[in-house]
């Protein structure tokens, strides 16, 4: 039960991280007689009037951001979700974050492109061989379920998602707004659930397609607050039946260290599970 809560909670924070979705700025240009200036645009009108230089001009700011601080809450398939963490841009795309369980009960889960590492509670580590750590390799799940986990992974990177974005009709700009403490210009769209997956690699398009229609999912809302820097500040998504996520950034270009747990205190899942089939056909 542990480890499935740990699973489900980094499925969810990554899919959540995809509504790094609409972004803005531009450039405009004001006019004077010489005798009676007009008034020059402010940061955030200029960024308001012009979407796909908005969208441009954000995905050049992050991409020279090597970090960033994420803090998350919603909720996803009924249940609270709550994170708090670190991602390191790189390459791969690596996180650490700090996740809440249903009981309020904290969990360290690494992420370090598709493999997953979940921090056994100390109370537990003696049945697991005293190892610490549970890895998940997503990325091999992924292949037998005919999903790329991998990349969905890859694509928690905010440059990637604000250039994907960049080819998606419909945002609006619904105004100026202050978002813990910054100025920010709040963009939305709202579009069929098959135009958000568009931009998603094929295998996983599909898997998640029929997974959110399934669950009613007919439409998503994305939001996107983005300061004077062109910086995302907020991300929200709301799924209808699925749930709603609210995403919050911070500490940008700040030094983080997010390290792959050692191989002595790591326990593979696949592994155990490939020895417990064994166990079970063996008797």
């Amino acid at each position: 039960m542990y480890v499935a809560f740990g699973k489900k909670s980094v499925a969810v924070a990554v899919s959540a991280l995809t509504a790094l979705a609409v972004s803005a700025c531009g450039t405009t240009s004001g006019k004077s007689d010489g005798s009676d200036a007009a008034k020059q645009p402010s940061v955030l009108e200029l960024m308001a009037s012009d979407l796909k230089g908005s969208l441009q001009k954000t995905a050049e700011a992050t991409t020279k951001s090597d970090s960033v601080t994420v803090s998350m809450t919603g909720t996803a398939g009924g249940e609270k979700v709550e994170m708090r963490g670190v991602i390191d841009l790189g390459d791969p795309v690596k996180a650490e974050m700090t996740v809440q369980d249903p009981k309020g009960d904290p969990t360290i889960v690494r992420m370090v492109g598709g493999v997953v590492y979940v921090e056994i509670p100390a109370a537990d580590r003696a049945e697991m061989d005293g190892k610490r750590w549970m890895k998940m390799d997503l990325s091999a799940a992924g292949e037998q379920a005919g999903m790329n986990f991998g990349k969905q992974f890859e694509d928690i990177d905010p440059t990637k998602q604000v250039k994907t974005l960049l080819a998606t009709e419909g945002t609006k700009v619904v105004g100026q707004e202050t978002v813990n403490g910054a100025a920010t210009v709040h963009y939305t769209v709202t579009v069929p659930v098959a135009t958000h997956l568009q931009q998603m690699d094929a295998k996983l398009r599909a898997g998640v397609e029929q997974q959110m229609t399934k669950m009613g999912v007919k439409e998503i809302t994305t939001d996107l607050w983005v300061d004077e820097q062109y910086r995302p500040r907020r991300a929200a998504m709301k799924m209808g039946p699925l749930g709603d996520l609210l995403m919050d950034y911070t500490d940008y270009g700040k030094a983080v260290t997010v390290e792959t747990p050692p191989t002595a205190e790591t326990l593979d899942f696949a592994e155990m599970l490939k020895s417990l089939k064994g166990l079970t056909a063996s008797n």
